[in-house]
Parts: C-alpha cells; sequence; structure tokens
C-alpha cells in the first residue's frame, strides 16, 4: 500500500491547524487500453505515464501528484487489468488490485465498447468498496446519444453506488468536470507529500519509461512486451545528461530485430528518446543503448524483482 499517515510532526502549521485543507489518493483502474494513462495525464498536467494505442502499456503503479494551496490529489496510474499468462503479468495485476487497498476515491475507466463483464472477478472486489467510485466511460466520442445511454445504464445496474461520468480524454471532454467531483469528494487532510512534489517515481524510472514507449511505438507483435529496459547510468551535469540504458530482450531472434539491419531500428528508437528526454528533463541529453538476452525474464521472480516488480 502507497498510502502513510499525514501527520508529520514537520509538517507545516496550517496543515496542523483548523484551516481546511484536503489530500488523498485517487487511484484509476480498468482494463487494457481504456485510456486510463491519458486521463492521468490530463488530470495531473504532466507527462507521467506513457500512453501509446497498444494494450499493456503501464506495466507499474505511477503515481503523479496534484497540488494547489489548499489540496493535494493522489493520483495513481495502474496496468490494465488482465488474467495473467505468466509471472510479469501476475505483478501487474497486483498493482491493480493494491489501488483498491488505499484509495480514498477510485476511479473505474471503462469505455463505449467493453461490456461490465470483461474480468468480472476484479469488477466484483471493486464493488465492495467502501469509498466513492466514479465510473468514467471514455471515448464517447465514438459513440451517439442511444448507446451511451444505454451504456450508463447497463453500468447503473453493475454498481449502483457509483457515479457514472461520460468522458473523452482524447477530447478532453468532460474532463474538468471530473476533477471537480474528485475536489468535492476528498477528505480533510494534511499533505501526504512536499507540496513541489509531482511523483513518487526517481528520474531513471522516466528513462525506462520513455525509452520503453518508443519501443512499444517503433516494433510490432510480441517484442516490445518482451523487453525490459533498465538504466545503468544516469550522471547529470550543469549542462547535459548522462545516459547509459540497456534494452533485455528474451531471445537472440528478439535482439536482432530490436538493432536491425546496421543498427538502423535501434538508432531510430534512441535518437527519439533522447529528443523526448531532453523535453522531459529540459536539459541536453547524451544517451547510449546497448541490448541484451535475458532469457524467459518475464516468468523470473529473481529478475522481476530486481527490476522493480511486486511479486507479494
Amino acid at each position: 500500500m502507497i498510502k502513510a499517515h499525514p501527520l508529520r510532526e514537520d509538517a507545516p502549521f496550517f496543515t496542523r491547524n483548523k484551516m481546511a485543507h484536503k489530500a488523498g489518493f485517487v487511484n484509476i483502474v480498468g482494463n487494457p487500453n481504456v485510456g486510463k494513462s491519458t486521463l492521468m495525464n490530463l488530470l495531473v498536467g504532466e507527462r507521467i505515464s506513457i500512453a501509446t494505442f497498444k494494450a499493456q502499456t503501464t506495466r507499474h503503479r505511477i503515481m503523479g501528484i496534484l497540488n494547489t494551496e489548499d489540496m493535494q490529489i493522489c493520483f495513481s496510474d495502474t496496468p490494465g487489468v488482465l488474467k495473467p499468462n505468466y509471472k510479469l503479468q501476475e505483478s501487474m495485476l497486483n498493482f491493480s488490485e493494491s489501488a483498491l487497498q488505499d484509495a480514498d476515491v477510485l476511479l473505474y475507466v471503462t469505455d463505449v465498447v467493453e461490456t461490465p463483464d470483461k474480468n468480472a472477478d476484479f469488477l466484483e472486489k471493486v464493488s465492495k468498496l467502501d469509498v466513492p467510485i466514479l465510473v468514467l466511460i471514455n471515448k464517447v466520442d465514438l459513440s451517439n446519444q442511444e448507446a451511451l445511454v444505454a451504456k450508463v445504464e447497463e453500468w447503473h445496474t453493475v454498481l449502483p453506488e457509483a457515479e457514472i461520468i461520460p468522458i473523452s480524454a482524447l477530447c478532453k471532454f468532460n474532463v474538468e468536470s471530473v476533477l471537480s467531483r474528485i475536489k468535492a469528494l476528498l477528505p480533510d487532510s494534511p499533505p501526504y507529500f512536499d507540496k513541489d512534489q509531482w511523483t513518487d517515481k526517481p528520474a531513471r524510472f522516466f528513462v525506462t519509461e520513455i525509452i520503453r514507449e518508443k519501443i512499444l511505438l517503433y516494433y510490432d507483435k510480441e517484442v516490445p512486451y518482451s523487453t525490459e529496459v533498465v538504466v545503468e547510468q544516469f550522471k547529470e551535469q550543469p549542462d547535459i545528461i548522462r545516459i547509459s540504458a540497456v534494452i533485455y530482450v528474451e531471445r537472440n531472434s528478439q535482439k536482432g530485430i530490436i538493432i536491425g539491419h546496421k543498427g538502423v531500428a535501434l538508432k531510430k528508437v534512441s535518437t527519439e528518446a533522447r529528443k523526448s528526454l531532453e523535453k522531459f528533463f529540459g536539459k541536453n541529453i547524451f544517451l547510449e543503448i546497448f541490448v541484451k538476452v535475458d532469457k524467459d525474464w518475464r516468468n523470473s521472480e529473481r529478475e522481476l524483482k530486481s527490476f522493480g516488480y511486486n511479486l507479494d
């Protein structure tokens, strides 16, 4: 569980007196490819979660913190809920289920195509929560009024205590309404984190995510899902950050695909990743990427733990 007790001895005086301040954990869950990461980035106002058109993009639980003078909202993006086929997916499911344990407000994201019976076991756990639940029906720009009304009724039947809000994260439709509703539902509390903090992840994590995003964008089929990125060196200097990273794959054939003929494919990934990293950090980036084989790492508990996955 992420949540910690907010009453710190070193907390500013205004957080310990009777002045109104709200804070809480707003966790985003749902099935793969429904738009959770796009929504998270909109709500936080920062590009924290990678968002591509491919399912299973998010592998970790990623926090983004929105701060105002009288409020702190700790959003968590989670992997899409799925039935695990290997140990990596078991870890991803653990991250999603952990988000049910410490939520002050839960955002269950679905879309206009998905039916409530998909991953019914997880939804059953959601229905038993004693916290406010907002069911966000995303991608309404792809539907019509009649179909949307039917979809809202369908979700009311499954989660009668939840509030149903149609949205389009891509078109930014109704996202401000969701944020306003969250603010109204947050409990009174001092902040959990320093007010200048915007995530719980270190800089190295975002390097791995940006490189992995480029892999998801530029390679097809199973190859992107068989890769893991590790930062071996992150050296920040006044005018440049020097980064050395390794892309791990499961088989030699995948290594050849990642590198490409005469290294062209890897060079493209490195160039695009460097551009995104320079934008993210606001500094020049020197980036070198190597490719190594770590056979069947997705089913190795030892390797997954070394890569930061939760198997407990």
